[in-house]
């Protein structure tokens, strides 16, 4: 089974057989296959149409590129919703009701995960209340590691939807050396911002660069990490990456800001 390009076809010789013009197709698919794959084969391969074969190798049909437009497109509005923690059971159409129901659970889930968090300032709250200046500078380094996180956590979920699961390893790593880069400079930046602040000097400073820069290592890590292990055990990793990333960012972010502090400030 195979293709005969019809270039090919005009100016072969007129003897020569047709087994000799057919060139073996990039990709074949079954009746029962996901037609989300169907789609990431099409798009990976650049095919106009991909062949649908029975288990014995019977050609049935194929599937051109028109008729998974349809099916792409639903399936990124689909991961794009979910990655913002927006169900796609909720419609433009539904009630405001409906709404409420469809995006409070992970609300909810969200407040949990978020006092977790919170909750490692009442563990350093004698930090907290002798270097006030670090009340200021905590939620600038979670803000910052959040947003890296869901930089890299939706890469990742591109590439997973548009490739697989190959090449994650490779992922993971490139991931985790844009953290060192990246949190190099927003370390600096942050440095620069804790020397103008009251009560501002060197030791604060060297502090909260520190502290910037691991939290930036961990977004990489955990927003190439986490969505590659939910999907690698079958869980949807558009569904409940973006929770897992934020927390483990917020947490180490505070730690790494107060534990530094406690250590290098007031010699704790």
């Amino acid at each position: 089974m195979g293709t005969v390009r019809l270039d090919d076809l005009v100016i072969a010789n007129p003897e020569e057989q047709i087994e000799g013009l057919v060139e073996e197709p990039v990709a074949i698919i079954h009746p029962e296959e996901d037609q989300e794959l169907v789609g990431r084969l099409i798009g990976r391969y650049n095919l106009a149409s991909i062949p649908v074969v029975s288990v014995t190798g019977i050609l049935l049909g194929r599937i051109t590129f028109d008729d998974v437009i349809d099916v792409i497109e639903a399936e990124q509005t689909e991961d794009i919703l979910r990655l913002a923690g927006v169900t796609d059971d909720e419609d433009l159409r539904h009630t405001w009701t409906e709404s409420v129901r469809a995006r409070l659970p992970w609300l909810v889930l969200n407040l949990v995960t978020a006092s977790l968090a919170a909750s490692v300032i009442l563990v350093y709250e004698d930090v907290v209340d002798q270097v006030i200046t670090l009340a200021f500078l905590a939620p600038i380094i979670a803000a910052m590691g959040g947003s890296s996180g869901t930089q890299s956590l939706a890469i990742t979920i591109r590439r997973l939807t548009v490739e697989g699961p190959g090449g994650v390893r490779g992922l993971v790593i490139k991931e985790l050396l844009i953290g060192l880069v990246i949190g190099g400079v927003l370390g600096l930046g942050i440095a620069g911002i804790a020397l103008l602040v009251p009560d501002g000097n060197p030791r604060l400073g060297l502090v909260v660069m520190l502290a910037m820069w691991g939290n930036q290592v961990v977004a990489g890590f955990a927003g190439a990490f986490v969505p590659a292990t939910l999907d690698r055990i079958g869980v949807d990793p558009s569904v409940a990456s973006s929770v897992f990333v934020h927390t483990l960012t917020d947490l180490c972010g505070f730690f790494l800001l107060l534990g530094l502090a406690s250590k290098l400030l007031l010699g704790g």
